[in-house]
């Protein structure tokens, strides 16, 4: 993680900024006390805060800050919000129902939900921050008047923060539906008590800032290597929320529609994609799937083939506000024995669905990426778990390095976020040919076969691909969720596809058969046997077949596998209250709906 972004919360709030940002959201929020606990430490007004480039990079820095934290991708953002999905299920257990996460997971929240109104209120604190950067900076006199590396940098530093509100704006949307929408600081608003603007409208406007910014960013290997947006995150975060404007979403009305021009957008998609994937000296796949996480995210490493096109920088320092739970919340625990009392480090919240695990091919190399189905041992040995208890793997604290965290106890790592990676601008392209095409050109194929032979590790393995309309189109709902499990994708997909309660539907119904052994379920083992000394899990039989033999082998240890424990467990909670023309959206919190008297609820809240 580069100093840069190490310190960038710190050097934030010793500026103005902090002074700035506070007062314009404190007059944009009348009842500030619900939202805001941070006071303003400096007086200084944007005169002084807009008079260089550094105090201006400080100022933009300030805007990234509102992306992390618990209250940003941290882990509300990213591991509470996109669950329950078809690939993963949110926290489950007791206490359910629970007022926070656990409702969110299952779909029985309301507004009233204890983790609605700091995230909701952090996307919107990051708007603010970045409406001052974008207002003032183009206003410097460095901006047109400076030294040629003045001019440069201060030009990329308004198209990061024109970047930034997109990103702001977009979660916002997708969570929230339409809500109101300013395109300046509060401090120029004549009237702050604004009602909904239609999403189509907001999506408009960041298409827009956005074709803005691209011609205000460079590429990434024209500057330093560190985590600020370059012109392949702006290019691919443009084709994303194009997919979604062109996609459904749930309307006012409780059903589901999208655009009638949505092919518009998803021209823009595959153009947007085009530019960067034209540009593989700045972003390529990875060498192999798991190097994505094992070697460059959960290493604290930039990675050098610019997979990662677009993420979330954590600050470190174990801080709620600027740093994240990834390897702490989700993923394997650390377990130590004293007696018969067993000690755990970690959470292991989220749970991979049964039914995920065995939607991979038994030679795709993604499933043990994504799929951890242990825990680790305090004398060294990884112990497994049953079918229904697998948790996510990409960012397990047995992976990470630089520093080592397996035996520690805190609950921050410092883990960067994923926004966008290649591979997704890969598929988005592939998607959007497919659909403005009515059928996959070559080049469609190719982007689409060029993820599969990374993830098989051959292309003689990656099969055929189709070439008709629909079948190509469910191939590609298909590999986006073998590639994109525990990123936070997957719900928001299926919701603009329309196709999010079905999914959820069949889920159930592959769960309980699974939980029967019937029909594809019918030949799983009931137990799995793994070797007692194993330091990388080794296991005696075959997950896709009937275990051998019925009791452990001298070395090895047996657990349960494929049995009714799934009806116990996951499908006590998974997607329990999910209502078709509701759950698609987040209930407005509440104390947002009390600030603002034009503010209304909707979706059946």
């Amino acid at each position: 993680m580069s100093q840069l972004f190490c310190n960038m919360k710190a050097r934030f709030f010793s500026y103005t900024m902090a002074a700035v940002c506070l007062a314009a959201l404190s007059a944009l929020m009348p009842s500030c006390k619900k939202y805001l606990e941070v006071q303003p430490i400096s007086s200084f007004g944007p005169d002084y805060v807009f008079n260089s480039v550094v105090n201006a990079r400080t100022a933009v820095l300030g805007a990234y800050a509102s992306l992390g934290g618990d209250n940003g991708y941290g882990i509300r953002l990213s591991m509470y919000y996109p669950y329950d999905s078809d690939d993963m299920m949110g926290q489950g257990g007791t206490p359910y129902p629970d007022n926070e996460r656990r409702d969110i997971a299952h779909y029985s929240l309301n507004s009233g939900n204890t983790q609605l109104a700091a995230p909701f209120n952090q996307l919107y604190q990051g708007v603010e921050r970045a409406n001052l950067c974008i207002y003032y900076i183009p206003k410097m006199d460095l901006y047109a008047n400076g030294t040629a590396n003045e001019q440069k940098e201060l030009k990329r530093l308004h198209g990061e923060a024109l970047t930034l509100r997109a990103q702001f704006y977009f979660e916002l949307v997708r969570n929230w539906g339409d809500l109101p929408a300013q395109w300046q600081p509060s401090t120029f608003e004549t009237d702050l008590f604004k009602p909904k603007m239609s999403r189509d409208s907001i999506y408009l406007h960041l298409l827009d800032d956005l074709k803005t910014a691209e011609n205000l960013v460079p590429w990434r290997t024209e500057v330093a290597a560190d985590e600020r947006i370059t012109q392949g995150a702006v290019r691919a975060l443009r084709a994303r929320i194009a997919l979604f404007a062109g996609g459904y979403s749930l309307r006012q009305d409780r059903t589901l529609k999208r655009v009638a021009n949505y092919k518009d957008f998803y021209q823009i998609a595959k153009d947007e994609c085009a530019a960067v994937m034209a540009r593989r000296d700045q972003h390529k796949l990875n060498a192999t799937y798991q190097a994505v996480f094992k070697d460059v995210i959960d290493a604290h490493r930039i990675d050098p083939a610019g997979e990662v096109v677009f993420e979330v920088a954590m600050t470190g320092g174990s801080s709620s506000s600027g740093d994240s739970k990834l390897g702490y919340y989700n993923g394997p625990l650390y377990s130590t024995m004293s007696g018969t009392t067993t000690t755990n480090l970690g959470n292991a919240a989220l749970t991979i669905l049964p039914t995920y695990f065995y939607t991979f091919d038994s030679t795709d190399t993604r499933r043990d990426v994504t799929c951890a189905p242990y825990n680790n041992f305090s004398d060294g040995t990884k112990r497994g778990r049953a079918l229904q208890s697998i948790v996510d793997g990409k960012f397990r604290r047995d992976w990470i390095t630089n520093p080592v965290v397996l035996t520690s106890q805190a609950q921050y790592f410092g883990l960067n976020w994923p926004l966008i990676r290649f591979s997704d601008v890969l598929l988005m392209y592939a998607e959007a040919d497919n659909e403005l095409s009515n059928g996959p050109t070559t080049a469609a194929k190719n982007a689409f076969e060029e993820v599969r032979t990374r993830a098989y590790g051959n292309a003689s393995l990656i099969g055929t691909t189709p070439t008709a309309y629909t079948d190509f189109f469910n191939a590609l709902v298909k590999e986006r969720q073998l590639e994109f499990g525990g990123e936070g994708i997957r719900k928001y997909d299926l919701i603009r596809w329309n196709l999010l309660a079905q999914r959820l539907t069949d889920a159930k119904a592959a769960l309980t058969a699974l939980s029967n052994r019937q029909g594809a379920y019918a030949n799983l083992p009931a137990n799995m046997y793994y070797k007692n000394s194993s330091a990388d899990l080794v296991w005696l039989n075959s997950f896709y077949k009937p275990a051998p033999v019925t009791t452990a082998p001298a070395g090895y240890t047996s657990v349960a596998w494929a049995g009714t424990a799934v009806n116990t467990t996951i499908l006590t909670y998974y997607a329990v209250g999910f209502t078709t023309g509701k759950s698609e959206l987040l209930p407005i919190p509440q104390a947002s709906l009390d600030a603002n008297p034009l503010l209304k609820q909707d979706y059946g809240y």
